[in-house]
């Protein structure tokens, strides 16, 4: 793996020959506002760009990302990067099959066992993570979730991400210890949601709690896309896979 020296890297005890990186805006081709390693298809970039934006992403990396066609879903399909499937989670035990999740304010989180022999990647806006999309990743890898290990990554942080009171709602029906995710805002009647917060109590709930990252806010960080801060905008990605 050769990735830009502005990516981020996971800090998690993950195994060996489990990587993961997530991009930033660096080091690719698209402009304004779309500058520059802008890797989503569906925001209006040239079309031309993305495709030798993800080329270079690819090749840094030296793995095939399985992209996914994301629709704020609680699904989890198993990764091919031969097609692009509709779901917001993809998992493998396939080495050098990168799962990857694209983001701009949503939650990105990588998953991988104890044992290094399968990843996950999902997005998880508020409706996918109240949906269950964290819960179904867990499912989908088929392992005791004591074996699991989650990075959470860049995401829109609690300072910025203010909701309504039906995403509270949503999740407090759900669980009750949710209530300490959400605090006040200064407009009436709505909340301050830490959504990194929310992961944790919903992934707790299905026995994982080997639980790493979280505290990045992408709305004020501009390393990052956030379509708070900028609604025609990019996407970054997240991406973890098994070293060949």
């Amino acid at each position: 793996m050769n990735p830009s020296s502005d990516w981020l890297l996971p800090d998690w005890p993950a195994p060996a020959n489990v990587r993961a990186c997530v991009t930033t805006r660096a080091g690719g081709i698209s402009l304004p506002p779309f500058d520059g390693l802008n890797l989503g298809d569906h925001v209006e970039d040239e079309t031309a760009a993305v495709a030798e934006n993800r080329r270079r992403l690819s090749e840094r990396l030296g793995c095939r990302p399985a992209w996914l066609q994301q629709v704020h879903s609680a699904d989890a399909v198993e990764a091919d990067p031969a097609r692009v499937a509709v779901a917001d989670a993809s998992w493998t035990t396939a080495a050098g099959t990168a799962c990857a999740v694209l983001t701009a304010d949503c939650l990105p989180a990588l998953f991988c066992d104890r044992a290094g022999t399968r990843v996950a990647a999902a997005h998880a806006g508020w409706r996918g993570l109240a949906g269950g999309v964290l819960e179904n990743t867990v499912a989908a890898l088929g392992v005791e979730p004591g074996e699991l290990l989650v990075w959470l990554g860049p995401a829109i942080g609690p300072g910025s991400f203010e909701v309504g009171p039906e995403v509270r709602e949503a999740f407090l029906a759900q669980h009750a210890q949710a209530e300490r995710a959400f605090g006040a805002s200064r407009n009436a009647g709505k909340f301050m949601a830490d959504i990194y917060a929310l992961a944790r109590i919903r992934l707790a709930a299905v026995g994982v709690t080997a639980v790493h990252g979280g505290g990045l806010d992408t709305f004020a960080d501009p390393r990052f896309f956030s379509y708070r801060r900028a609604a025609r905008t990019g996407r970054f990605a997240s991406l973890v896979w098994l070293e060949p």
